[in-house]
């Protein structure tokens, strides 16, 4: 079955992945935009529920409200004990769903907890495509191999943590291995108090880069012409690239940008028809077309540039190298800003790079640079390699 075909039910056991977020990786309130994106890229999402204590979880409550979540209340304390009643309802739910929704063909379920292993099962015994989502660090080694795809939140664009990701805890007397973290910003407490958002730092624009609404506006007309739609439609590109088992055509890249951002209309940006879009960031070179098996319906890829990769990775070592010979050896947090210092305009993802971190590790493997982890500073330290 075609991706685009694929009807989704997001069930989340929130508890889980809003405390592993906040514990592993500071981000509270947890972000739920990059977990919708990272769907958007795989199918139609038509159930989305969220199970949760939601007296313990004011702000998240609003927040999730307006990204079009079903909350479902789940009261946990009974006396001073803990209940699992979020897990059971969740699980329920999902059976049901399984036996009277029969046109739902994927089940997404936000936990790390191994005890919905049999769950995950159960589903995929029922014909359904299964794809688990949870922090790295509170998520069970038994949970990833039930389902068919498991997205790690720490490694979804736009995730931003603000503070080193934590190391996996043993649970039930399983060790998990060492973590690969997804992505990695500048330090901080490991307590995170704020309960409210802090504004995003300005940096100088970027028309490659794509920034969603927090749903701070409750007002649906925001400006369509503020959006970035180079971004938009390259991020979504990178995304169905990366998990297409064959090649992307323009109408299946123009539904995965509809579920994304429904209000999304070329029309906004000054162009007659999607076409005319993609042919003018073919011509800007963010994208290339090629005739696809049905008139009228191309084949979008990202550009593969030798050149410009080239340029790219040039800079990274030219920044890291001058940055090394004028004191300490540079960390990844804040070396981004550095480049665009350098070059005001530039974005990883112009290179089909989901994040900077990503990046980087491709020019480790060029050896073009060196870059380990360093517990003294929580971060990754970058060297030249000559």
């Amino acid at each position: 079955m075609a991706h685009e075909d694929e009807r989704i039910a997001l069930l989340l056991d929130y508890e889980n992945l809003a405390i592993g977020a906040r514990d592993g990786l500071g981000v509270v309130p947890f972000d739920f935009g990059p977990v919708a994106d990272a769907l958007a890229e795989r199918g139609r999402v038509v159930v989305r529920r969220a199970y949760a204590d939601w007296s313990s979880f004011d702000e998240d409550r609003r927040l999730m409200a307006r990204a079009q979540v079903e909350l479902i209340e789940i009261p946990q304390r009974i006396g001073g004990s803990r209940k699992n009643a979020a897990d059971i309802k969740l699980a329920v739910d999902a059976i049901e769903l399984a036996y009277e929704r029969e046109f739902i063909t994927t089940f997404a379920i936000g936990t790390g907890d191994s005890d919905f292993t049999p769950l995950m099962h159960k589903l995929r015994e029922l014909d359904k495509r299964v794809i688990g989502i949870g922090v790295q660090s509170s998520t069970s080694a038994l949970l990833p191999p039930a389902c068919d795809e498991f997205l790690f939140y720490d490694r979804l664009p736009g995730v931003e943590p603000t503070q080193a990701p934590a190391p996996p805890r043993r649970r039930r007397g399983s060790p998990r291995p060492a973590p690969a973290v997804g992505q990695v910003s500048t330090p901080a407490p490991v307590a995170v108090p704020a309960p409210e958002p802090e504004p995003a730092p300005i940096v100088p624009p970027d028309p490659f880069d794509v920034t969603f609404s927090d749903g701070s506006d409750d007002t649906a007309t925001t400006g369509a012409e503020e959006r970035d739609v180079a971004g938009l439609v390259v991020s979504t590109l990178g995304g169905l690239a990366r998990q297409a088992d064959g090649t992307v055509l323009a109408s299946r890249l123009k539904r995965a940008i509809l579920r994304k951002d429904p209000t999304f209309d070329e029309a906004d940006h000054g162009f007659r028809g999607f076409g005319e879009l993609l042919r003018h960031l073919q011509d800007r070179g963010a994208v290339t077309l090629t005739t696809g098996a049905a008139q009228g319906d191309p084949e979008v890829a990202l550009p593969d540039d030798p050149d410009a990769d080239h340029d790219a990775f040039a800079l990274l070592v030219d920044v890291v190298r001058g940055i090394a010979a004028a004191g300490d050896p540079p960390q990844l947090s804040g070396l981004k800003n550095q480049l665009r210092k350098r070059v005001p305009d530039f974005s990883e993802k112009r290179y089909g790079f989901g994040s900077f971190l990503s990046f980087a590790k491709a020019a480790r493997a060029r050896d073009l640079i060196a870059m380990e982890w360093s517990d003294d500073t929580g971060d990754y330290v970058l060297r030249p390699t000559s």
